[in-house]
């Protein structure tokens, strides 16, 4: 059935607020981020962006080196005042991507874990565990121990772990990643309702764009340590400030200049692209969805010459039910079409072709303090 949550500890409506630099080995991290209550903010980014050393951090596995962590009013971390709350004493919910549950205990006793070491009798917390069971579906799989469960259920129990202990705040560490698609999806479903209604600040970290788009209320984009990007879903896939953005979002991105009354945008690699509107003159970022280019085998004679370019495709892949052409050329470009217009065209590496897209399918918007292509 469905379940509610009621925070019966410390103010309903508590922040998870996280300002300054940790460090993880050679890696630094800088940031500075806010997540409002009843918030789920997914954080994206590249291996070795500083996705997990951020949560690790707000968790209390690795600390900061300057700066300060708040959870409501109160301050989890702060070097320079002397203040470093241990994790068990945080009140945050934590499900890892490896589960990290005790092999020699049952899936109620795993649930019933945090309960327990934070004062509550063993029947209590059984008692307490047994629901959030029944709330994943679990109920009959509660006498189980981590060995006789499907990666599926061992991820419910985690996640029921983490809900059990009544968290102010939850921190999801790519939860869905070690399942099967199948199994995902079902997941995924189930996560989406529970975060739907809990009342507290969710960071959620995963590399997977769907899971972001469908669980998150707001994206968070790291790189190199730094926050690149933040926004809703929506803003982050229709204007990406970074390449890998782009690429994780599937979307052509090219870093140009929009020069006084120009019609076209001069890109920076070369070539120019026109858009159906402008915005104002300067250094522009230019957007184009793969789905957006045409592809023919010869030079299209009904088209005028603006966004008419030729290339070569230089590789071909499965992408859903398309095929993804890999085209270099000024510009170059991810091209999706459909299996019958590669064998109309018999297209293969090394195939000269002409692509073309239509000046409403370029979206052009300023760069944002300088971000990079």
């Amino acid at each position: 059935g469905r379940c509610s949550f009621a925070l019966t500890r410390g103010p309903a409506m508590t922040a998870l607020v996280i300002a300054g630099n940790a460090t993880r080995g050679a890696f630094g991290l800088d940031v500075s981020v806010t997540i409002r209550p009843g918030e789920v903010t997914a954080l994206l980014g590249p291996n070795g962006a500083g996705k997990t050393t951020l949560l690790r951090t707000v968790a209390g596995l690795n600390r900061l080196e300057k700066g300060r962590i708040t959870l409501g009013d109160t301050v989890i971390d702060d070097p320079q005042a002397g203040v470093w709350v241990p994790p068990a004493e945080r009140r945050l919910g934590v499900a890892f991507q490896d589960y990290r549950l005790f092999p020699h205990l049952d899936a109620v006793d795993n649930v019933g874990f945090g309960l327990r070491t934070s004062g509550a009798s063993k029947p209590e917390s059984r008692r307490i565990a047994a629901t959030w069971l029944r709330r994943f579906g679990l109920a009959d799989h509660d006498r189980r121990k981590p060995a006789g469960l499907s990666g599926g259920e061992a991820q419910r129990v985690a996640l029921a772990r983490a809900l059990a202990v009544d968290p102010l705040a939850l921190l999801l560490d790519e939860p869905l990643a070690a399942l099967d698609a199948g199994t995902r999806a079902d997941v995924r479903a189930t996560l989406g309702r529970l975060l739907r209604e809990f009342p507290g600040p969710v960071l959620l970290v995963t590399h997977d764009p769907v899971d972001a788009m469908v669980l998150a209320d707001r994206l968070i984009v790291l790189e190199r340590g730094r926050v690149v990007q933040d926004g809703v879903p929506s803003q982050v896939a229709r204007r990406p400030h970074t390449a890998y953005i782009a690429s994780l979002m599937g979307l052509n991105l090219y870093a140009g200049t929009l020069a006084p009354e120009s019609a076209s945008v001069a890109l920076d690699a070369g070539g120019s692209l026109t858009p159906a509107e402008h915005p104002a003159p300067g250094a522009v970022h230019v957007g184009v969805r793969p789905g957006a280019i045409s592809v023919h085998g010869a030079r299209p004679g009904r088209l005028s010459n603006r966004n008419v370019w030729p290339a070569t495709v230089t590789a071909l892949e499965a992408y859903g039910d398309r095929i993804r052409l890999q085209c270099e050329g000024v510009p170059s470009a991810l091209v999706d079409v459909t299996p019958a217009a590669v064998a109309d065209l018999r297209l293969g590496a090394g195939s000269t072709v002409w692509l073309s897209v239509k000046a409403t399918e370029v979206e052009v918007y300023p760069r944002v303090n300088g971000s990079p292509s």
